[in-house]
């Protein structure tokens, strides 16, 4: 497998992936991590989001939570569930509205037909949309999701809009140029 230069600086600094300077990026620009104590990950496989937030805020209560497994992280509590079911995992649920941060790196399998591709994006984009809001903090909240440039990202977009007080688009210098991925971030203000 051939590493970029960000992969190579994720290997020399014990990160999992590259995707935590895409992380990095985006929460330095807007100090999503400023009082930041209780932290939910969405589709967190491999586990280079949770490690992160780890890393910076030692005290952070961070749940991560994905269909597929990953290795253990000091300080993560990880549930190997569906965003669907998230629900039925009782320590999470009693946390809901208490949460600072939501972050999502959650994809679909690409089919390779656009169509269906976009249309399987938008519905786990709106499916995690729903319970970021649910279970963030309506005071300070923060929602950053991975999502991707095509024809239903104006839709997500509008429909974070009419949920948060701030709503901006991250094109992180991580992301791969040629890659369609885009990062939305939403905040409640007080």
């Amino acid at each position: 497998m051939h590493l970029d230069n960000w992969g190579l600086k994720a290997k020399k600094l014990g990160y999992r992936s590259r995707a935590v300077f895409k992380l990095e990026e985006i929460v330095e620009k807007t100090k999503a991590l400023k009082g930041c104590k209780n932290v939910l990950d969405i589709g967190a496989a491999p586990g280079g989001w949770s490690q992160f937030i780890r890393h910076r805020i030692k005290e952070a209560n961070v749940y991560a939570l994905d269909i597929l497994d990953i290795d253990p992280i000091d300080g993560v509590k990880f549930h190997k569930i569906r965003i669907e079911d998230i629900d039925s995992t009782k320590e999470i649920f009693e946390l809901k509205g208490t949460f600072h941060l939501v972050i999502s790196d959650l994809a679909p399998n690409l089919t390779g037909i656009s169509v269906i591709d976009e249309s399987n994006i938008y519905e786990l984009n709106d499916i995690t949309l729903n319970v970021a809001v649910e279970y963030l903090d309506k005071s300070k909240g923060v929602f950053i999701i991975k999502t991707f440039q095509n024809s239903m990202l104006k839709k997500l977009k509008t429909k974070m809009k009419g949920l948060f007080d701030d709503v901006q688009i991250f094109k992180p210098a991580a992301s791969k140029k040629q890659s369609a991925e885009i990062y939305l971030y939403g905040a409640f203000k007080e």
